[in-house]
C-alpha cells in the first residue's frame, strides 16, 4: 500500500505544506503571523503552534544561538480557520544565554505561552545516564498506514484520517492504541517510535529543532492512553495537550531516525503526564520531553 512512487510524492508534498506553514510572515518588529492546514479539523494541533511560536522566537535571536530549552502552556483551542499571531518578548540578551517569551493570540485572547531559551556552544563535562531502548531497525518495521490499514481494512472514515498525507514518517516498535484497544494483553504504558522527515533538509539547526518540536507532540498523550486501552474514535475519551516541555542537549537532524521512548507515569484526576527521550539511531540521546494533559471520559 506504500512505499511506490505515488505515495512518495504524497509525503514529500505534506512535508512542503508543513515547511510552508513554518515560514512565518513578519507583521512588525518581533511579531509574526502563521497559518494553519486547510483541513476539516476542530482545533489546531499542538505541535504546530509550538513549532511556529519556537520559529518566531528564534527569528530574534543571533545565529549563534541555538534553542536549549522551551516550556508552554495550551490556554485555549486554536481555530484554524483564521491565522495565529505570534507575539515575541524580549525578555534577556546575556553573554551567554537569550530568552524569550512568545504569546500565540486568535480573537484578542491568548491561546499559548512559550518561554524559549537560547545559548552559544560552549565546552563543558558531558556524561548520558540514559540508555536507548533495544528495539528493531526502522526500516525493518512496517509503516504507520500498514499497520493501521491491517486493523481497520477498508473502513472508509478511519481510512480517510490513516492514508492521508503525513510529513512524519513514523514506525512503530511497540503496540498502537487502537492494537491494545482490541487486545487488552497489550497495554502498557511505554511506547516507542521511530520518525523522520524523509526529505534532505536544510542545515538550518533551528529548523531540526522545530521539526521535532512539532512531532513531539504527535505520540505523548497516546502513551497515557494505551495505559487503559483507550483509542481515539474508538474510546469515549476526550483529551487536549495542557503545557509541554522540552530540552535540546545536542545537536541533530530530523531527517535521520530518532527513536522517541516515551512513558506514561501517572494518571489521574482527568489529567495524566507522558514523558520522552529522543535518540539518534546511534544511541545519542539528544532531546528530552515532558508533558501533561488532560484526559476526561464523556460518558
Amino acid at each position: 500500500m506504500t512505499g511506490d512512487h505515488e505515495g512518495d510524492a504524497h509525503v514529500n508534498s505534506a512535508l512542503k505544506e508543513l515547511l510552508d506553514l513554518l515560514d512565518l510572515e513578519q507583521i512588525e518588529l518581533d511579531i509574526f503571523r502563521g497559518r494553519s492546514p486547510e483541513e476539516r479539523i476542530q482545533r489546531v494541533f499542538g505541535g504546530q503552534v509550538a513549532a511556529q511560536a519556537l520559529v518566531a522566537a528564534g527569528r530574534t535571536v543571533p545565529k549563534d544561538r541555538n534553542v536549549h530549552s522551551l516550556h508552554a502552556y495550551f490556554i485555549r483551542p486554536g481555530d484554524p480557520s483564521i491565522p495565529i499571531v505570534y507575539n515575541v518578548e524580549r525578555l534577556r540578551d546575556g553573554r551567554s544565554f537569550t530568552t524569550r517569551r512568545v504569546v500565540a493570540v486568535q480573537h484578542g485572547k491568548a491561546i499559548f505561552t512559550m518561554s524559549a531559551s537560547f545559548h552559544v556552544f560552549e565546552e563543558g563535562v558531558s556524561h548520558q545516564a540514559s540508555v536507548m531502548p533495544s528495539v528493531p531497525d526502522p526500516e525493518t518495521l512496517p509503516t504507520f498506514q500498514d499497520r493501521m490499514y491491517e486493523l481497520v481494512g477498508d473502513h472508509p472514515e478511519l481510512r480517510e484520517w490513516f492514508t492521508r498525507p503525513r510529513p512524519v514518517d513514523a514506525r512503530y516498535a511497540s503496540p498502537l492504541t487502537w492494537e491494545a484497544f482490541q487486545n487488552p494483553e497489550l497495554r502498557s504504558a511505554q511506547t516507542n517510535v521511530w520518525f523522520r522527515y524523509h526529505a534532505d533538509l536544510p542545515d538550518d539547526p533551528l529548523l531540526h529543532v522545530v521539526l521535532a518540536a512539532y512531532a513531539s507532540d504527535f505520540t505523548l498523550v497516546d502513551t497515557i492512553l494505551l495505559a487503559h486501552g483507550m483509542a481515539w474514535g474508538a474510546s469515549n475519551v476526550m483529551g487536549a495537550s495542557l503545557d509541554h516541555a522540552m530540552w535540546f542537549h545536542r545537536p541533530f537532524r530530523a531527517d535521520d531516525w530518532l527513536l522517541y521512548a516515551q512513558e506514561s507515569p501517572w494518571s489521574a484526576g482527568a489529567r495524566g503526564l507522558a514523558r520522552g527521550e529522543m535518540y539518534t539511531a546511534s544511541g545519542d540521546l539528544v532531546v528530552s520531553v515532558v508533558q501533561e494533559a488532560m484526559i476526561r471520559l464523556t460518558n
